[in-house]
């Protein structure tokens, strides 16, 4: 899985938003967040490229919108 180029590794995801895996074990579980879930292999968590980039746009047309960002404040 680690070599797909349409997953990335929770690691990534983190160095991508600039977060730590608190936070992101959070935005997992805030269903206002609405960050897409991970998939399992053994004990490892990957992320769809093309579901990540989608929340990303999506955020971008709220703020675009005046829609409150639910993750500015956290």
């Amino acid at each position: 899985m680690a070599q797909n180029s349409n997953f990335l590794p929770a690691r990534r995801v983190w160095e991508r938003y600039g977060v730590t895996s608190m936070t992101l074990w959070r935005w997992l579980r805030d269903e206002s967040i609405n960050f897409p879930q991970p998939v399992y292999v053994g004990r490892f968590r990957y992320f769809r490229i093309a579901e990540l980039e989608a929340w990303e746009a999506d955020r971008i047309a709220a703020r675009k919108g005046g829609v409150p960002d639910p993750c500015a404040s956290r």
